[in-house]
């Protein structure tokens, strides 16, 4: 573990995150976490905790947090993204080598209604975006 706490400390939520000031500079020389904001990242808002201001310094690592979560976050969709196309095809293999009568019986209509709404989905994007590289 490292010697020096960081400054800032993000308790990370489902849309954001609490921020809280580390402060290790006490007389018991415990660690403090003082609740400083509450942020939104789909949204950027910021919203002060309480009626402290924050500073410039705040805002500032605040902003950067929330960029480096966002880029995070939408590498993380794009690996499970990626993940869903290994399952799909260990689900084929599924299917093709060890799936009971049974078991295609509780699941097919559901893969195949979730298959066709995707495959819908996907073909009429990309049709827009061909369309629209074509203009």
């Amino acid at each position: 573990m490292s010697l020096e706490l960081p400054e800032y400390y993000f308790r990370v939520k489902e849309n954001g995150a609490a921020v809280f000031r580390v402060d290790t500079e006490n007389r018991q020389r415990r660690i403090e976490m003082d609740q400083i904001a509450v942020l939104n990242i789909r949204n950027g808002e910021v919203k002060p905790h309480g009626d402290r201001p924050l500073t410039e310094q705040d805002l500032t690592e605040i902003r950067t947090w929330m960029a480096r979560r966002s880029e995070q976050l939408a590498r993380r969709e794009v690996d499970d993204l990626l993940r869903t196309v290994d399952h799909l095809n260990l689900t084929t293999q599924w299917v093709q080598s060890r799936a009971t009568q049974a078991q295609l019986d509780e699941v097919t209509d559901a893969l195949l209604l979730a298959m066709h709404d995707l495959r819908q989905l996907l073909v009429r994007k990309k049709a827009e975006r061909l369309l629209k590289d074509a203009d």
